[in-house]
């Protein structure tokens, strides 16, 4: 059976500093996210068992720890991905326009995403999405890991708004880690994620 690996990231740990220390970023990467890679793995083999056994008792609580961990490893493999070091700015291009055209220009989706990063009640993320039925950016909060299956959209942009992403550095202000974010992030990255999406719906 193939598994989840954790990948590795694009940048060294104390690359992102100051906006992200590197105490954080090792934590976050080599301790979180590999726990949601061995969750996942580990669920996947539990299930594996149940199905060989015929014994579906715990079915419900396995699916829902396996979609949580997975959720929680493609969450953040994106979040690496979308960060830089050389980040930051605003985008320019075809993804400019749909910002534009869906959102009402960026400083506007730039206080939606913001706000939707440090208000989401209690652990989630502030995602900017690609909606394919209506063809458009939105911009939505998902709470935990789960993803909103209901409108089947694409994460371009994430922000990670659980505590351990912040929180040794920014204690409970997490506005104003949402707002080195926005120093971080590598537009092309988004650019290309938003690309492939609107082309594939």
């Amino acid at each position: 059976m193939s598994q989840y690996a954790l990948p590795d990231l694009p940048y060294d740990y104390a690359a992102l500093e100051p906006a992200i220390t590197g105490q954080i970023l090792e934590l976050h990467h080599a301790k979180h996210h590999a726990a949601y890679v061995k969750g996942a793995n580990d669920t996947l083999e539990q299930l594996a068992e149940a199905r060989e056994k015929e014994q579906y008792g715990n079915l419900v609580g396995l699916e829902k720890t396996y979609a949580f961990n997975l959720s929680g490893h493609v969450l953040h493999s994106i979040f690496w991905q979308n960060l830089s070091p050389h980040g930051g700015d605003r985008p320019d291009g075809a993804l400019a326009d749909a910002i534009d055209d869906h959102l009402g220009g960026f400083e506007a989706f730039k206080r939606q995403l913001s706000l939707a990063t440090s208000t989401v009640q209690g652990s989630g993320w502030g995602v900017l999405a690609w909606e394919p039925l209506g063809r458009r950016l939105v911009v939505e909060q998902v709470y935990d890991h789960h993803g909103n299956v209901g409108q089947g959209t694409t994460p371009l942009l994430v922000f990670d708004a659980w505590e351990h992403a912040y929180y040794l550095q920014y204690k409970n202000v997490r506005p104003d880690y949402v707002t080195k974010l926005w120093d971080l992030v590598d537009w092309e990255d988004v650019a290309a994620r938003y690309s492939a999406a609107a082309d594939a719906s």
